[in-house]
């Protein structure tokens, strides 16, 4: 359940209005303490944003595209935990937003989409945008398997019983996007209102676990030789950051964190132990793979963060015993067996698992106190020294690595950084230290491309005190490039640095080393033969953007100081290398990707890896 606690629950007004319904839902955004509706006006949504006009709690934000709009709301509520409403007009618009409701509902991010719909007393008839081949009326079904919930309300007196069912859905147990399409009369038709009270109809408090399950949990943590902890987004959706980490210190417990936990432990507190998984680190997946007893918190053991399940490079479970705390019961067990698992809000399971073992080791265990302490140091110096082969060149191009050293150099440490699919979300998530949570944001189980910039325009305006460093390759920044003109138009402080490898090098490095550097396909952008980039720089500075061209890894880390002194929109483009080694990221784990027969050396790796792939 996300933590609300900035939210006015109370009405804003008294008594009964009469009012349309685009007024209502406005007044209802602003009731429940939505500061933003964001989306592009068109004819099946054009009354809600002229209802806007007098809602003065709610401020319009316009992006150039749909799918932005998601990930600009999406953005928001990953930084701040407060949910936006985003809105489209019939048909494409409603299409457009797809991508961006899909990222939001694998990594559970609460928001509200008001979608125009055909006019109630024309469904059916081919009202201009509407699906009715097969059901009048089916844009919604689109978004059904991408949404926790979808409404379509017939009449006008629906509207309130609608809107409550709506945000309940979207902020209250494993949280998510909820869709409202909304009719385009049914916005302009006015009837009389009782005040909105969303909070009367949201579920209050967290769910709390089973006290026997956790008494149980507690006994066998408190005898673990070798205890680990997984900190998933569950941690960083219920704010239980600080309840996970007095767990770990009264366990002498390493921290390991998926792409979602990534910020749940600063990265330079004794007991982090780096991230898991495929593209994670060897100290993270070694420490998961020695423990005796791990700790799941709000971990759906996905493929990535889990190497596709290959018995003993991530995990060893069993003999390892797993103890999984998760707000839905279907995660539990669900890829590993489980011994303990406990049903709830990661922050009431956290304390109430503290406060268990409290009676079992009443002083925490210093860091260094246990054998193991020993082992995961050993496997941190490791894994630093493998990460210097690259992030130490001195080069230029330079490599990605060296590229995020000099990037983090020049960010205080308060700062949030944003990424989106490709090799940036990778090595960001691997080797870019943050030091809280609601500071990495990425699109994580969808590993969505084109997420980066809009993501962090939302991320700025939800924490406008911080620095932003948006980090995306030349691939992903394309994909959305158009949102330069809304940073522009709302001077909104994102740093935006765009790694150049001139390709879809991540695919690219994958068919390298799969098939040889002869079979290379459709991921090197070329013209004329040659490799091709558009100009950076001047495209930013044709939005009205400073733009600038780094020309070595000093200049890199003086041009992020400046960009992020300037609280301004700003583009910073940097030249890495696209071809191995030099192109290469840390590889870990494993990843099964399946390998056609005819490419012999290929295949055998794969089925000698996938041999060992266990799934439950």
């Amino acid at each position: 359940m996300i933590t609300l606690a900035t939210v006015p629950s109370g009405a804003i007004w008294a008594g009964r209005r009469r009012l349309s319904g685009a007024q209502y839902a406005l007044e209802y955004l602003q009731a429940a303490g939505v500061p933003h509706l964001v989306g592009i006006p068109g004819h099946g949504n054009v009354n809600l944003f002229d209802a806007a006009l007098d809602a003065p709690g709610v401020r319009c934000l316009f992006p150039m595209h749909e799918q932005s709009a998601a990930h600009l709301a999406d953005g928001y509520v990953r930084a701040s935990g407060i949910p936006l409403a985003v809105t489209t007009s019939i048909g494409p618009g409603a299409m457009n937003t797809v991508v961006g409701i899909a990222t939001a509902f694998v990594d559970s991010s609460p928001m509200l989409i008001f979608t125009g719909s055909t006019h109630t007393y024309m469904r059916g008839h081919s009202v201009l945008q509407e699906l009715e081949r097969r059901r009048f009326t089916d844009n919604p079904r689109v978004m059904e398997p991408i949404s926790v919930a979808t409404f379509t309300p017939s009449r006008l007196d629906e509207l309130p019983f609608v809107l409550d069912r709506a945000w309940s859905a979207a902020t209250t147990g494993r949280t998510g996007p909820v869709v409202v399409d909304l009719p385009m009369d049914l916005q302009a038709e006015d009837m009389e209102f009782d005040a909105p009270r969303p909070g009367r109809h949201r579920a209050g408090g967290r769910t709390r676990p089973d006290a026997q399950a956790v008494e149980q949990a507690a006994a066998v943590l408190a005898q673990a030789a070798r205890p680990a902890i997984v900190a998933g987004g569950g941690v960083i959706l219920a704010d239980a950051a600080t309840a996970l980490q007095a767990v770990a210190e009264r366990l002498g417990a390493p921290i390991t964190t998926t792409w979602m936990g990534k910020g749940a432990i600063p990265e330079d507190h004794p007991l982090f132990a780096g991230q898991l998984g495929d593209q994670g680190s060897t100290v993270g997946n070694g420490v998961t793979r020695e423990a005796d007893v791990i700790l799941a918190v709000g971990c759906r053991f996905t493929d990535w963060s889990s190497c596709s399940f290959r018995d003993g490079v991530t995990y060893a479970i069993p003999p390892t015993v797993l103890i999984q705390i998760d707000i839905d019961p279907r995660e539990i067990g669900k890829n590993y067996p489980c011994e303990h698992g406990l049903v709830g809000d990661a922050g009431a399971a956290l304390a109430d698992l503290d406060q268990a073992l409290a009676a079992r080791l009443p002083h925490p265990r210093a860091v260094g106190s246990l054998p193991w302490h020993d082992r995961v140091a050993e496997l941190r110096r490791e894994w630093l020294a493998a990460v210097e082969t690259s992030a130490g060149y001195a080069g230029w191009p330079t490599t990605i690595s060296r590229a995020l050293r000099e990037v983090r150099a020049g960010a205080p440490r308060d700062a949030l950084v944003v990424t989106g699919a490709g090799l940036p979300q990778g090595q960001v998530y691997a080797e870019f230290p943050v030091y809280g949570p609601r500071t990495h944001i990425t699109s994580g189980g969808f590993s969505t491309m084109g997420f980066t910039l809009p993501a962090a325009a939302g991320v700025r305006l939800a924490r406008p005190g911080q620095p932003v460093l948006a980090i995306a390759g030349d691939g992903d920044f394309l994909q959305t490039i158009q949102e330069l003109a809304l940073l522009a138009q709302e001077d909104i402080a994102v740093t935006m640095v765009v790694l150049n490898n001139r390709g879809w090098r991540s695919i690219r490095n994958l068919q390298v080393g799969s098939y040889g550097p002869g079979r290379v396909n459709g991921t090197e952008f070329r013209r004329h033969g040659e490799a091709y980039s558009p100009d950076f720089v001047a495209t930013a500075r044709a939005f009205g953007i400073p733009g600038h061209l780094a020309s070595g890894p000093e200049d890199l880390r003086r041009a992020v100081a400046r960009a992020i002194a300037s609280e301004g929109p700003s583009l910073i483009e940097v030249p890495v290398a696209g071809e191995p080694p030099l192109s290469l990221a840390q590889k870990p784990g494993w990843w099964d990707i399946p390998m056609p027969r005819h490419h012999e050396a290929a295949r055998a790796r794969y089925e000698a890896g996938r041999r060992e792939e266990h799934l439950w």
